[in-house]
């Protein structure tokens, strides 16, 4: 228990050391359109750096599933509500940029942001192990910080799972807009807690290209190309397909809509000049 309460402490240690970060960021450079690439790097360190802990309390730690998943809901409502603006996933730069809320070399650059924190996670976590503040620490040490692949079915069924993920979270969150506000970090972590219990068996549930490339692509068990075919390949293209098929959804809607205000117009207009007419015709 007390190896637990260390890595309780660590999580919230590192997430009051980013949001000092975001708030310090927000106030030196209020106003600098380069400010949120800033916090891009430091939200999605944030999210790698937790990622890393949990991941060897589960593996090293031997912890219970119940209380793995409990610390994934907890920590993913953090993730959400402190974020500010963040995206700390490709997918959201690929899906604004679809909805033209931002350019693309807006969304190249702070993906770029994204593997700069990632990789920051995954050099200075090891960092903070090699104290030994807790028996599992130690004990990863030990091993030089090894991990194994958490791929446990074959490389296409670890894809599927992937992308089944990725669209379950992105139906949710197309949808979220729905509820109250207060709700949607609740929401969006449950549906995360819930997937990661379904297929973190067969491919980790990451549904995050740079948190599995901070965490689980340096791991043994597959290649390089492998790791990026199920924790890339997947997650992007349903982003892709859904994003557009909305997009055109949401254009034939408008155009609908446009159409019949036409036709209202139109006939407005009609009635218009027939009530003129026959007004006319009254008068002489």
């Amino acid at each position: 228990m007390t190896d637990l309460g260390i890595s309780l402490a660590l999580l919230a240690t590192t997430v009051l050391l980013c949001e000092a970060t975001r708030i310090l960021i927000s106030r030196l450079f209020s106003g600098k359109d380069y400010a949120i690439y800033l916090v891009e790097i430091v939200s999605t360190y944030q999210l790698c750096a937790c990622t890393h802990e949990l991941k060897v309390l589960g593996e090293v730690g031997r912890i219970e599933p119940h209380i793995a998943l409990t610390l994934t809901f907890i920590i993913t409502v953090v993730h959400v509500i402190t974020f500010h603006g963040a995206f700390a996933n490709p997918n959201g730069a690929i899906e604004n940029v679809y909805r033209k809320n931002i350019t693309g070399k807006t969304a190249v650059a702070r993906i770029i942001c994204m593997f700069i924190g990632g990789k920051a996670a995954q050099l200075l976590v090891p960092h903070i192990w090699s104290l030994g503040l807790s028996d599992h620490h130690l004990t990863h040490k030990r091993f030089g910080f090894k991990c194994f692949s958490p791929i446990n079915g074959s490389l296409l069924e670890a894809a599927g799972v992937e992308l089944a993920c990725t669209f379950a979270v992105q139906a949710a969150v197309l949808h979220i807009h729905k509820l109250d506000e207060r709700f949607h970090a609740p929401v969006i972590a449950a549906v995360i807690t819930s997937l990661v219990y379904s297929g973190g068996h067969i491919s980790g549930a990451v549904f995050n290209p740079i948190m599995a490339f901070s965490v689980q692509f340096p791991c043994s068990g597959h290649t390089f190309l492998e790791y990026a075919f199920v924790y890339w390949l997947g997650p992007v293209t349903v982003i892709q397909e859904i994003t557009t098929t909305q997009c055109m959804a949401e254009e034939a809607m408008s155009l609908k809509e446009l159409s019949l205000e036409l036709r209202d117009r139109i006939v407005s207009t009609h009635r218009s000049g027939e009530g003129y007419q026959k007004k006319k015709l009254l008068q002489n």
